[in-house]
């Protein structure tokens, strides 16, 4: 597709002010991007990262508020979703495209085929959250300020220190789906699920179709699921990992197709449902429908295999020094299920954090369960930044 071509996107449910096109962004991808904010003269611009199993689509409550606040906003479907083009998302393709650095390098090149130099601020959530946290960790001369949300990021992997007069051999980590399978109920950590070849047909091709999927997904990990009350866990252990609901710690002998499809909401629970009527839901399930879900589903596969995360070595030590913050949802389990990570992120990984926010009536998918008092935390993020880094 041309560059500026319009494409047509989200069946209808965009408003006026919002416009969808494809930009090719120069490393490899062509990404299509949702904007708001666009018009007139030019504005400081703000990208917004979305997360698994979502699309730009997922900021649609955002984009008019914060071009009303004065920014042009950017929110692209990642390379491997939706419109976006790059690389062909099947199990057996170099995933090599999929990794960390590379997904800075698809932000970066499309912040400057916008032709800005530098951008006020990236935002990420759920998976899109580390990647904003390495564009600003990587390139702090470009993403000005940061916002992680959902997934806490901890910081650059550590390399030991002083080790060459010391013979010991590091201790050897825990191994956690050894442990999540002996457990007297056997379990497995989705992220392992996530790296199979099976993974993407099981939710594809599942009995109960893409769009009932998603509903009990998006509804399982939701405020709306009341038994979603997280707390802290003590250790990254198999038993206390298993303490978490399905969707995260799974059931051994269980897809996720079949891990969530006991929790399909009944039809007034659906109805009921404003952050995420069924109009909304469709948009998300026509596109996985037509593309599967194997393109958000390379990302696991590069966490969970350490030759594709080896590199970010290169970065330990080095800390996230732009003004950051954090929102999550207050019933989301996302928030702690990497013991300790929340606590790394406020305490060390971010020299400039101004603020940890869990939302009330939110659980994973806080930016669309409770988008006005996202909205808040954002804009006066986003303003305060830009007042920290002009002084």
């Amino acid at each position: 597709m041309d560059q500026n071509e319009l494409v047509e996107y989200g069946q209808g449910r965009l408003p006026s002010g919002i416009r969808s096109r494809i930009v090719d962004n120069n490393n490899g991808a062509k990404l299509h991007v949702l904007e708001a904010g666009f018009e007139g003269k030019r504005r400081p611009c703000v990208v917004l990262l979305h997360g698994f199993p979502e699309l730009a689509y997922s900021w649609r409550n955002q984009l008019l508020p914060l071009a009303q606040a004065g920014f042009h906003v950017v929110a692209p479907d990642l390379r491997g979703y939706g419109r976006s083009s790059g690389t062909n998302p099947a199990y057996d393709e170099d995933i090599v495209p999929y990794m960390f650095l590379n997904r800075v390098g698809d932000t970066l090149g499309l912040v400057r085929a916008l032709g800005y130099e530098s951008v006020a601020g990236v935002v990420g959530h759920d998976y899109g959250s580390p990647v904003a946290a390495w564009c600003a960790l990587v390139r702090p001369d470009v993403f000005r300020s940061v916002v992680m949300m959902s997934a806490p990021f901890g910081g650059a992997p550590s390399l030991p220190l002083g080790t060459a007069d010391n013979q010991k051999a590091p201790p050897p980590g825990v191994d956690i789906e050894k442990e999540l399978a002996a457990l007297a109920r056997p379990r497995k950590h989705y992220h392992w699920y996530y790296s199979t070849r099976g993974a993407n047909d099981n939710m594809w091709r599942c009995a109960q179709g893409v769009h009932d999927f998603l509903r009990a997904y998006y509804h399982y990990k939701s405020a709306n699921w009341k038994q979603n009350k997280p707390f802290p866990l003590a250790a990254w252990s198999g038993p206390e990992l298993a303490k978490m609901p399905t969707y995260y710690i799974m059931d051994l002998d269980k897809g996720m197709a079949e891990s969530v499809a006991p929790e399909m909401p009944p039809a007034q629970v659906i109805a009921a449902c404003k952050w995420l009527p069924n109009e909304d839901l469709r948009v998300y399930s026509g596109e996985y429908t037509r593309t599967g879900f194997q393109g958000g589903l390379q990302s696991y596969r590069v966490g969970t295999n350490p030759r594709y995360t080896a590199e970010l070595t290169s970065f330990s030590g080095r800390t996230i020094d732009v003004p950051s913050a954090f929102i999550g949802g207050a019933s989301d389990w996302g928030v702690h299920q990497r013991p300790g990570v929340l606590e790394k992120m406020n305490g060390t990984a971010c020299t400039r954090m101004v603020g940890v926010h869990l939302v009330d009536g939110a659980g994973h998918w806080v930016q669309q369960e409770q988008p006005e008092a996202v909205n808040r935390l954002l804009i006066g993020f986003l303003e305060e930044a830009a007042n920290k880094n002009r002084g």
